[in-house]
């Protein structure tokens, strides 16, 4: 291997170029890949490198200065682009002495025209002991008012957290849920949900017990130099939408000093258009920051898919396949998927169809990245 790192004493904001062999899997193997990140990050994409099973052929400064000592590419591996579970809040309120928040906002995601009833519910969490707080990617549980058919309370359900860890008011002292009433028919009887339905009805004012946070398997990688793909069905949409406001909202980033300079692509399925849930703030997103962020959709009563049915997610990700896989390549790369369990079946077929395309084995590739904390799942 050739290394060149240039001076010892440079500062970490040098730039080296890693050059790979043998990156991937099969015939992929055979492919030469290049991966420029700064010092501070070399020593994590050479243990991803190794752990994926590549072969580092050079290692090369960007200002072409001498050789000095380079990290040590066979110190034992972790993971790679590893997400940072350190200081993560879990369990501040159980469900035997829960918080009691307050609602502040309560209104329709939806369009004129669209299919079931969404909204989006905004707590003040303000006189905590402790302050419950959370970090994007989270979920909470409520726990609805009432008793169940045995007269018992009725039981917590959890619901992914659709804002920052800032609240949308910035203030850091609120949280905000995006729920879709559930409803289906049985015994020739329409039946609602009792906690979306408790929920989608509430108004401002109302108390509402509140447990968590929960959950570490949806949060996003600290590197601002990541890239992320998010597979989303309904509102499955939350998490994403929190990763994207950190991402590209303005007062985000300035509240947050985190500037993400990746790359991002939302691929989003919905029944029809009036069902695209926070549409304005994605597209805008993409206009201001078009070389970071790519919004795909798939709207299955609109759209066709290749054989003429309707257009799904999974069909979305078998167009896109080869650059999906491009991207899934470079160990800076963490997928997202948040929805319906029944989505779940047709991303895996997708995936399938499209990696045996580039002549790669899904079922070896799925655990290796899953492994490396670089495919994160969260269905209901």
């Amino acid at each position: 291997m050739r290394v060149s790192t240039g001076r010892a004493n440079q500062s970490d904001n040098r730039m080296f170029t890693v050059v790979v062999e043998a990156f991937g899997v099969r015939r992929q193997r055979q492919a030469e890949r290049r991966f420029t990140v700064p010092f501070g990050q070399l020593q994590g994409l050479m243990q991803s490198i190794a752990q994926t099973g590549g072969r580092i052929s050079a290692v090369l400064a960007d200002d072409g200065a001498s050789p000095a000592p380079a990290p040590k590419a066979n110190a034992a591996p972790s993971k790679p682009a590893a997400v940072s579970h350190a200081n993560v809040p879990v369990n501040l309120y159980k469900p035997k002495d829960p918080f009691v928040g307050t609602v502040t906002d309560n209104y329709s995601l939806l369009a004129e025209g669209a299919i079931g009833r969404v909204n989006h519910i905004t707590f003040d969490l303000s006189g905590g002991d402790p302050q419950l707080h959370y970090v994007e990617g989270q979920s909470i549980g409520i726990i609805p008012d009432g008793t169940d058919a045995n007269g018992k309370p009725n039981k917590l359900r959890l619901y992914s957290i659709a804002s920052t860890r800032h609240g949308d008011n910035l203030e850091g002292n609120t949280v905000s849920l995006c729920v879709r009433q559930l409803e289906y028919e049985k015994d020739g009887e329409t039946i609602h949900g009792v906690c979306s339905t408790f929920l989608c009805d509430i108004e401002p004012g109302a108390k509402v017990k509140i447990t968590g946070p929960v959950g570490k398997e949806m949060l996003l990688p600290e590197d601002e130099e990541a890239n992320v793909i998010m597979l989303a069905t309904g509102t499955g949409i939350a998490p994403m939408r929190t990763y994207l406001r950190r991402m590209f909202e303005p007062s985000e980033r300035e509240k947050n000093g985190w500037h993400f300079r990746g790359k991002a692509w939302l691929l989003m399925g919905v029944p029809t258009t009036p069902n695209l849930l926070y549409d304005d703030d994605f597209n805008r997103y993409v206009s201001e920051f078009p070389e970071n962020f790519r919004y795909t959709k798939a709207i299955s009563r609109e759209q066709q898919n290749a054989n003429g049915g309707r257009m799904y997610i999974q069909d979305r990700v078998s167009e896109n396949a080869e650059e999906i896989f491009s991207w899934i390549e470079n160990p800076k790369t963490h997928v997202y998927m948040c929805g319906l369990r029944g989505m779940e079946p047709g991303i895996d077929e997708a995936m399938t169809a499209a990696a045996t395309a580039k002549g790669l084995n899904w079922a070896e590739l799925r655990p290796q990245l899953k492994k490396a904390d670089r495919w994160h799942v969260e269905t209901y």
